[in-house]
């Protein structure tokens, strides 16, 4: 399973946000974490943030793509049903 995450580094918290539309009507998770964007260090706690929030362990996790960008793409590996019911209970973001 893949689905689209808008990561804000140095957000001073590491919290899940909830679902976003963009522009394009495209839809994405909102996250921020408090590690900086050097080294791979909020990527890293991109990870361990959603493995936490989505009860799975860090290693079924991976971005696929976008290391470098805000906009990343993660995929997951699991039950699909299971991990759909725990992201669609992020709701909307605020």
């Amino acid at each position: 399973m893949r689905f689209q995450v808008r990561l804000t580094p140095k957000g001073g918290r590491d919290a899940v946000e909830g679902w976003a539309k963009a522009s394009d009507g495209t839809t994405h998770l909102r996250a921020r974490v408090r590690a900086a964007p050097e080294d791979g260090k909020a990527n890293a706690a991109l990870v361990a943030l959603l493995a936490k929030a989505l009860d799975v362990p860090k290693s079924s996790l991976a971005i696929a793509s976008g290391e470098k960008a805000r906009l990343k793409t993660i995929a997951i590996a699991g039950d699909t049903a299971a991990l759909a019911a725990r992201l669609e209970a992020f709701g909307e973001a605020t």
